[in-house]
């Protein structure tokens, strides 16, 4: 007995060591999720008093505001000028309903933890109640779509959408685990 309290004690040991480190490694999988959400693509909406612009995340032109309900202020509306697809050889983008991200989603000056924290937040990611939601508005909603085919000369975000969404089902998968 006396010979297999020690082996007992390393195998608990070994193994409140893994589970340790485990969460620090699996935080790690929202770093390919992050790289999409925070490119410009993204971000440039996800803004709370009024949209940027280019990659270069520079104040919307014409000085486009929110307004009330993210849509731009009632004399020009964002869809005065940004149609239900790409425009003028895509230099006006556009797709269905376009508009701000909702004020609960503004991700303007948060840090990669912050986000995640937020992606996870009923109350502060579009009342999505789990991962598989989270997931199913990144693979389906127009906007989020319209980044990989932004027109002009806009960079797509770095993954491409098979694969940002390949990350977000890992991330779900890991139990959504956020950096610290």
């Amino acid at each position: 007995m006396r010979i297999l309290a020690p082996s007992a004690a390393a195998l608990w040991l070994a193994a409140c060591s893994r589970s340790d480190a485990a969460p620090r490694m699996d935080a790690e999988s929202f770093d390919p999720v992050a790289s999409v959400v925070m490119h410009p693509r993204c971000s440039n909406c996800h803004q709370l008093a009024f949209p940027r612009q280019t990659d270069a995340a520079i104040r919307h032109a014409q000085l486009v505001v929110r307004g009330a309900d993210g849509h731009g202020a009632p004399t020009l509306q964002c869809e005065t000028c940004h149609q239900t697809s790409n425009t003028a050889e895509g230099r006006v983008p556009g797709a269905p309903k376009w508009h701000l991200a909702p004020l609960s989603m503004v991700w303007e000056g948060r840090t990669k933890a912050e986000i995640c924290a937020q992606l996870k937040d009923p109350t502060r990611n579009g009342g999505r109640l789990n991962g598989e939601q989270v997931i199913e508005h990144m693979k389906t909603d127009p906007l989020v779509l319209w980044a990989w085919t932004p027109g002009a000369s806009r960079t797509p975000p770095p993954l491409s959408h098979r694969q940002f969404v390949a990350a977000l089902e890992a991330w779900v998968k890991a139990e959504m685990p956020c950096p610290r």
